[in-house]
Order: C-alpha cells, then structure tokens, then sequence
C-alpha cells in the first residue's frame, strides 16, 4: 500500500478537533471515516474528497481535481485532488472543508453482516 505520509498527517493534524473519526484502510490508502461514513482518503500523492454530488461538478473545475473511477464507473460526487494543488494552506483547507461540510448530510453505507 502506498501513500504520502507527510500529506496522511496534514489531514491528520487538520481533524484533530474532530469527534467520532476513524482511520479504514481503504482503496489502497487510509481512509478517514466521520461518523461511520468516509470522507477524505490519501492514497498515494492524492486526496480522495466526497464532496457530494451538488458540489461535485464545481469541485472537478478546481486544479488538480478529477473524477474518481472505481470498477470502471465514475463515483459522482467522490474526487481525487494531486498533493501540488493542495501545498498551500488555503487550497487544503477547501478540500479538508468541503469534505466534512458533506459529511454532516451525507448518508452511511450499509454495515456488511
């Protein structure tokens, strides 16, 4: 499994303050799970934000934004952002932002029995 981990602890540090997170490895990177639903992934020198699908479209039109694709399909609603647009503090707080702001609306996935 590869990923950043300079890029892992600057989400770690920008959650710091925020209750009922986990850590899932996930898509072959670490997954950060908000309230039981997955919100920002690292994964090798990439972000992966679900910014829902209302914010989805302007998210792609911000550099070094792009669809993510699993399985062949395009997750609407889910983007990968490259770690050299995130290296100020404002392009990463967007992302770290957008994402959690999503998170409070967003809806679980169904626990695996």
């Amino acid at each position: 499994m590869a990923y950043n981990e300079a890029l892992l602890n600057r989400i770690r540090e920008a959650l710091v303050d925020v209750t009922n997170i986990d850590e899932k490895l996930m898509f072959g990177g670490i997954c950060f799970m908000v309230d039981d639903k997955m919100c920002i992934c690292v994964k090798q020198d990439e972000i992966m934000c679900r910014v829902g699908p209302n914010e989805y479209e302007t998210a792609l039109e911000k550099t070094g934004a792009r669809p993510m694709i699993h399985g062949g399909k395009t997750m609407k609603g889910y983007v990968f952002v490259d770690a050299d647009a995130i290296k100020n503090r404002k392009d990463f707080d967007y992302w770290i932002d957008r994402s959690l702001e999503y998170n409070k609306t967003a809806k679980s996935s169904k626990k695996k029995k």
